[in-house]
């Protein structure tokens, strides 16, 4: 594995933990749910590896959309020479652009999901910071089934997988693709496994309800911090 592949593993690696560990919307559910219901450990890491297999799905499909566009990028004849400075200085600035971004989400209000348990149901709603708890009746809930709680986890992906699977396109490496691809599903599902077991068990290691805050501020300078690597440093 030459240093570009290590650093772009690393890369994937470091987004998907901070984004599945830092969201307590990854794990929650399923401890609830577990308890709520009287899941069987088995049935509980089943379902949490199943919802995150759905998820990462989502995250490789808007991922192949990143590798098709390096893919014709490679096709332009006049840039044969020079898409390896261009993929990487895509990938820096998108890191850049990603940071500011969280930066700024930093400052602001966001909504997150809360989930309820009622009697022995579950419901999830979606709640905004800064906001007192009188006004949760405003929000609607929905009952969470297994099937939902899949449909919530494929609709929400990963957006910093693709200008990683970008800047593999733009280098025509399958290597790359499936390095990043494999990486991701990995450190993403077995996250939310340990999380839910040690939710489980009474642990919990993180204030993740506060770390949420900076997971977009943290993924931009992960991706800065790559791009910058690869054009300055030779990864």
């Amino acid at each position: 594995m030459n240093t570009t592949l290590y650093a772009l593993a690393i890369t994937a690696i470091t987004i998907s933990f901070f984004h599945t560990a830092s969201g307590p919307d990854h794990y929650l559910p399923f401890i609830v749910l577990s308890k709520s219901k009287k899941w069987s450990l088995g049935k509980t890491i089943l379902w949490t590896i199943i919802c995150g297999l759905g998820h990462v799905f989502s995250s490789v499909i808007l991922g192949i959309i990143g590798v098709y566009l390096g893919w014709q990028l490679n096709k332009i004849s006049w840039l044969q020479d020079v898409r390896g400075n261009v993929s990487s200085w895509a990938l820096f600035i998108f890191g850049l652009g990603y940071l500011i971004y969280g930066i700024w989400k930093m400052s602001k209000k966001h909504s997150h999901k809360h989930f309820d348990v009622l009697g022995d149901e579950v419901y999830v709603h979606e709640h905004t910071h800064g906001k007192s708890a009188s006004g949760h009746h405003h929000h609607q809930k929905t009952k969470v089934t297994p099937l939902v709680l899949f449909a919530i986890f494929v609709m929400g992906p990963s957006e910093p997988l693709i200008p990683l699977l970008f800047f593999s396109g733009a280098h025509r490496s399958m290597a790359e693709v499936i390095t990043l691809i494999s990486t991701f599903t990995i450190t993403t599902v077995v996250t939310m496994v340990g999380m839910v077991l040690l939710g489980i068990y009474g642990y919990n290691l993180l204030n993740t309800e506060k770390l949420d805050r900076y997971v977009h501020a943290i993924s931009g300078a992960v991706l800065s911090i790559c791009g910058a690597g690869m054009l300055f440093l030779g990864w």
